[in-house]
């Protein structure tokens, strides 16, 4: 195990100080764990370099998982936005990524650029099409993807949905961060990420700008708050809600682009020809998890419908129409007869 991860590091990370690092540590520290690893090459090996990248990767990268959602367009709701049922109806409109998990993808990112060997996980629960925010992720700087889709888990609100993202995250296993933006377009609640950090009973911390400073041991992040901003800290693992007045996200890259555009699901690959299936079996960095209720041991009284106690009613696109206009223009006559109509109104004074 500890050889493969190894290789894998040194084909990531490949240089000549790093080729003498991968060399000691696979000749010397087969029985070690990996923290172990890293005090006693630090003894032992006499050269800087060495020492540097040690630091790096045994004690500066972080495991950094980021909850993304594909929303309905709100700007194109139609007359066949919601179900009988009272859910919204998800296969009948435009789907985007949610903007606000974009900017959260975005502190990830930043955190993996400044944490080398930093990787980061996209987790998502909706339709399988909802597979397009996960190869967008990848497409943009991350380095795997889970699916949670099951008809089990749909109509679920927030408490059923945070519930069920959570055990998709215990099924992910380590993890030193947890991103994700402060609401979904589709509801405006703000709920979920509070809720994960509740039912995963870590600490969090909400309406983040930006991230100032983040180790093994503790965050440090600037809030947005009415009236102003504060600089907070936390330890990890924790947390962070993200909003959208933080820095917008990168753009695809180009390289990556082509790297993961074969991207499929566990469920996708399951369908394809043994010659396909031999082609992932061999890429296993374009396999992106797809589990079911089962896979992250739901409680089925917790998750879908039968776990949420709040419903939709009803989506109406209303659009202001206005009964009369009038043009004014800057002149004095007109500011003074605009001012006193909106004094005999009352809406202003």
């Amino acid at each position: 195990m500890m050889c493969s991860f190894l290789f894998l590091a040194y084909l990531k990370y490949e240089s000549p100080s790093n080729r003498k690092l991968f060399t000691f540590l696979v000749q010397n520290l087969f029985c070690f764990t990996f923290a172990d690893a890293g005090i006693i090459a630090c003894k032992r090996v006499n050269d800087e370099s060495i020492n540097t990248n040690l630091y790096l990767y045994f004690y500066m990268s972080l495991k950094i998982i980021v909850l993304a959602k594909q929303v309905p367009d709100t700007r194109n709701v139609g007359p066949d936005a919601m179900t009988p049922e009272g859910t919204v109806n998800r296969a009948a409109l435009p789907a985007v990524f949610n903007p606000e998990d974009l900017n959260a993808l975005e502190q990830a990112l930043r955190l993996k650029d400044a944490n080398p060997g930093s990787t980061i996980t996209m987790l998502t629960m909706g339709l399988p099409k909802a597979t397009e925010v996960l190869r967008e992720g990848l497409f943009r700087g991350a380095d795997a993807g889970c699916l949670l889709t099951d008809r089990a888990l749909g109509g679920a609100d927030t408490l059923a949905t945070s519930y069920s993202l959570a055990q998709g995250i215990k099924k992910i296993g380590d993890y030193d961060i947890i991103l994700c933006g402060r609401q979904a377009i589709d509801g405006d609640t703000a709920q979920v990420g509070p809720q994960v950090a509740e039912k995963l009973g870590l600490t969090q911390i909400t309406y983040t700008e930006e991230i100032l400073e983040c180790t093994k041991e503790k965050i440090v992040a600037k809030r947005h708050i009415d009236g102003g901003v504060e600089t907070v800290e936390g330890p990890m693992p924790i947390v962070v809600t993200v909003n959208g007045s933080a820095a917008p996200c990168r753009s695809r890259n180009a390289k990556l682009v082509m790297k993961y555009k074969k991207a499929k699901t566990t469920s996708e690959i399951a369908a394809l020809s043994d010659e396909e299936k031999a082609f992932y079996e061999s890429r296993p960095y374009l396999v992106i998890q797809s589990w079911g209720a089962a896979d992250i041991e739901a409680d089925p009284e917790q998750i879908g419908k039968a776990g949420s106690p709040t419903n939709v009613k009803a989506v109406k696109n209303i659009v202001f129409k206005a009964k009369e206009n009038k043009t004014l223009t800057s002149s004095d006559a007109d500011v003074e007869s605009l001012i006193v109509e909106l004094l005999e109104s009352n809406t202003i004074g």
